[in-house]
C-alpha cells in the first residue's frame, strides 16, 4: 500500500496538468475532475510533509501556507480581472470565507477530533497569541474598518486609505513571519512529549535527502497549481448547482475556498489525531494570517494600478461572526490546552456561517 501511495502522489499532478491540457480542447466530466482533485489534495500533503520532515518546523508549515496562498492570490486576481462588475467583492468574499473556514472549520475539526482521541492536547499559547492579535488587527483594518471611514462614501477605502492599509497589512505579516522563523521560533514548536510516535508524525524513518526535498518542493507546487486551477474548472458547475438550488451566489466562494483550502485541511487534520496540535495551528493560524496579509496588498495594488473598484467592507451579519470568531478563538486558544469542547464550539460557528450563507 505505501508504495502504491507514493506513485499516487508522483502521478497525479502529472496526470492533473495532462488533463488541464486536454480539459482546453475536450470537455471533461466533472466526477473525473473531482477524482483528480482528490488525488492532487493527497499528493500536496505528501510532499509538504517531506518538506516538513527535512526543514524541521515551523518552516514546513509556513511552506504550504505560503505555496497555497500565492496561488490563490493568483486565482483571485486572474478571476477578478474578468469578473467585470463583481470584481468589487470578489476578494472580500474569497477572503472572509477562506478566514472562517480556517478559523472555524479547520481549527474546530483539529480540537474536536484531536480531543476525541487524546482527550486533551496542548500545544504553545505564546506563538498561538501571537498570531491570534495579528490576524485580529489584520482582519478589522482590512474588513472592518473600512465600513466606518468617511473619505469614500460606502464601505470602501479611498485610494491614499487603501495603499496604507496594503503597506500596514505587508508590514504586520513580515514581521509575524520574522518573529515565527527567526527570532521567537521555538514558540511555535510542538511541546515535547505531546507528539505520537505511531501517528503521521513518523512516516518517513529517516530524514529525506536535499534531493528529495527538491524534487517534493517542485510536485508540490505543481499539485498545489492543479488544485487551484481544477477548483477553478469546477467553479462553473458549482455556481449552477448554486443557481438551481437557489442558494445565494455567495455559497459559490465559500465552496471554492474550502476546494483550494483541501491540501492545508487534510495536512492540519492529520497533524492532530499524530497529537501534534501545535502543527494544526501553525498550518491554521499561517494560511489564515497569509491569505489577509498578502491578499489585501495584492489587489490593492491592482485597484490602485488598473483602477478597479474594490470593495473590502464586510456587511453587519459578516462583521458579527467575524468579531465572534475572533473573540471564541482568544478564549479557547488562551490555555494552552484544548478539548473537544472548544472544538464543538468553534464548528457551532462554522456551521452558523454557513447556514446564514445559504439562508440569508
Amino acid at each position: 500500500m505505501p508504495n502504491v501511495l507514493t506513485l499516487l502522489t508522483w502521478l497525479s499532478p502529472l496526470l492533473a496538468w495532462a488533463m488541464l491540457a486536454l480539459g482546453a480542447l475536450f470537455p471533461v466530466p466533472v466526477t473525473l475532475v473531482v477524482l483528480v482533485l482528490g488525488a492532487s489534495v493527497i499528493a500536496a500533503v505528501h510532499h509538504a510533509e517531506v518538506i516538513a520532515h527535512r526543514i524541521g518546523e515551523p518552516y514546513g508549515t509556513l511552506t504550504l501556507a505560503l505555496a497555497v496562498t500565492f496561488i490563490e492570490v493568483g486565482l483571485i486576481v486572474s478571476l477578478m480581472a474578468g469578473a467585470g462588475e463583481e470584481a468589487a467583492t470578489l476578494a472580500r468574499d474569497t477572503v472572509i470565507a477562506a478566514v472562517m473556514i480556517i478559523l472555524n472549520g479547520i481549527v474546530g475539526i483539529c480540537l474536536l477530533i484531536g480531543g476525541l482521541r487524546h482527550h486533551e492536547q496542548t500545544f504553545q499559547q505564546s506563538g498561538v497569541s501571537a498570531a491570534l492579535a495579528t490576524l485580529s488587527s489584520l482582519t478589522v483594518l482590512s474588513l472592518v474598518l473600512p465600513n466606518f471611514t468617511v473619505t469614500e462614501p460606502g464601505p470602501v477605502y479611498s485610494s491614499g486609505q487603501l495603499a496604507f492599509v496594503a503597506i500596514t497589512s505587508l508590514l504586520l505579516y513580515g514581521t509575524f513571519v520574522t518573529v515565527q522563523t527567526v527570532r521567537h521560533r521555538e514558540y511555535f514548536l510542538t511541546p515535547s512529549g505531546s507528539g505520537d510516535s505511531d501517528g503521521p508524525a513518523s512516516i518517513h524513518d529517516t530524514r529525506p535527502s536535499k534531493r528529495q526535498a527538491l524534487i517534493s518542493a517542485g510536485l508540490l507546487v505543481a499539485s498545489l497549481g492543479a488544485v487551484v486551477l481544477l477548483a477553478k474548472d469546477l467553479s462553473e458547475p458549482v455556481s449552477e448547482l448554486v443557481a438551481s438550488l437557489g442558494a445565494p451566489r455567495a455559497t459559490v466562494g465559500v465552496v471554492i475556498a474550502a476546494l483550494v483550502l483541501l491540501p492545508e485541511s487534510v495536512a492540519a487534520v492529520r497533524a492532530a489525531l499524530a497529537n501534534r496540535v501545535q502543527t494544526s495551528l501553525n498550518l491554521a493560524m499561517g494560511s489564515a494570517l497569509a491569505t489577509i496579509g498578502l491578499t489585501i496588498p495584492t489587489v490593492a495594488a491592482l485597484s490602485l494600478i488598473v483602477d478597479l473598484p474594490i470593495m473590502l467592507g464586510l456587511s453587519s451579519k459578516g462583521i458579527v461572526l467575524l468579531l465572534l470568531s475572533l473573540l471564541v478563538a482568544t478564549q479557547s486558544l488562551g490555555t494552552g490546552r484544548t478539548t473537544i469542547l472548544q472544538g464543538m464550539v468553534h464548528l457551532v460557528i462554522f456551521g452558523v456561517y454557513l447556514f446564514t450563507t445559504v439562508v440569508p
